[in-house]
């Protein structure tokens, strides 16, 4: 069954306005930019959703524990911390569509943090704020299918992926399948759907302004839950993300050093190629800057140099697994 919602005015402004954004920042190769930024962005990205749990880290702790420095902290805290890092790294891996891989990883993210970790909750359980219960989520019993109508929404649906993004979110929400992590593995799914057809979003960092508006955040999903339908809660979202994405597109033109446009080549091709292969990817390089770059790559020992002229091939260079 389709979850229920709307698509209003606002709902089609925004999607408009996010795809003109996500336009430029292909253009300007902004997901190709420097491993240092994109590393910057993933801390920003753990750091504002653990903040919105009540996370009492800073960035710099965050950025500490991230490079296996001593930080000093509530333990709980730092295991939160510690438990993100791994489950976004093992991002890409997941499929969105797949119940396992969510389940996977949620055991990632709140091992240690809370029972069962993997498994849906086998209780009741509500939402408190001061006296009052804000949100009775459905009954144990009904999760399972739930989750799995859920999941069969995502596979088959033709709405746009900005929207059901925001849909899953809310309905993860609304279900609770979990005792605990229910709200960082709906915002870890939403940017995964994203993700997916959109690199960008593997480290645009918009947990870090809902953690800024976390009384919008909590006040759209209770406008949905009274509504019945995730409506505002779309709206609310698309807003976050298109705020993100103007941040982003508002920052200076990183510059690509040679050493990064050489690691960003590698991470995607595993395989044997050429010049003119490398080209394709950075389609502005004048052949100098290809040749250089290469060049220098054989020097580093970052790949290996097959043949000559016209017959140049290149290939990564394999890093043997450590023995004990």
């Amino acid at each position: 069954m389709k979850p229920p919602y709307d698509i209003t005015p606002l709902i089609l402004q925004l999607v408009s306005s996010i795809s003109l954004k996500l336009g430029a920042v292909q253009a300007r190769n902004i997901e190709k930019h420097s491993p240092l930024l994109r590393k910057h962005n993933r801390i920003k990205t753990i750091h504002g959703s653990l903040q919105i749990e009540g996370n009492t880290l800073t960035e710099e702790q965050v950025t500490a524990l991230i490079e296996n420095k001593r930080v000093i902290g509530p333990g709980k805290d730092i295991k939160e911390v510690m438990n993100a890092v791994a489950v976004y790294k093992n991002l890409p891996g997941y499929r969105s569509t797949a119940e396992k891989s969510f389940l996977a990883a949620h055991k990632i993210l709140m091992t240690g943090l809370a029972a069962k970790p993997g498994k849906y909750r086998a209780s009741g359980v509500g939402i408190v704020k001061g006296s009052q219960v804000t949100h009775l989520a459905p009954p144990a019993d009904k999760v399972p299918g739930l989750m799995k109508d859920l999941f069969e929404y995502l596979k088959k649906t033709d709405e746009l992926v900005l929207i059901t993004s925001c849909v899953f979110h809310y309905e993860t929400e609304f279900i609770h399948p979990f005792l605990d992590g229910n709200g960082r593995m709906g915002r870890l799914w939403q940017t995964l759907i994203l993700m997916e057809h959109y690199p960008v979003f593997e480290y645009l960092p918009f947990e870090t302004l809902i953690s800024k508006t976390q009384k919008k955040y909590y006040t759209a999903l209770s406008k949905a839950d009274k509504a019945g339908k995730s409506t505002g809660f779309i709206e609310y979202m698309l807003t976050v993300i298109d705020e993100s994405l103007g941040d982003m597109l508002a920052l200076r033109d990183p510059v690509m050093t040679e050493s990064d446009r050489v690691e960003y080549y590698l991470s995607l091709n595993k395989n044997e190629f050429t010049r003119k292969d490398y080209m394709q990817v950075f389609k502005d390089m004048s052949t100098a800057t290809a040749s250089r770059d290469l060049k220098n790559a054989v020097h580093q020992k970052k790949i290996i140099k097959t043949g000559t002229y016209n017959k140049t091939r290149y290939s990564p260079v394999k890093v043997e697994p450590a023995r004990r």
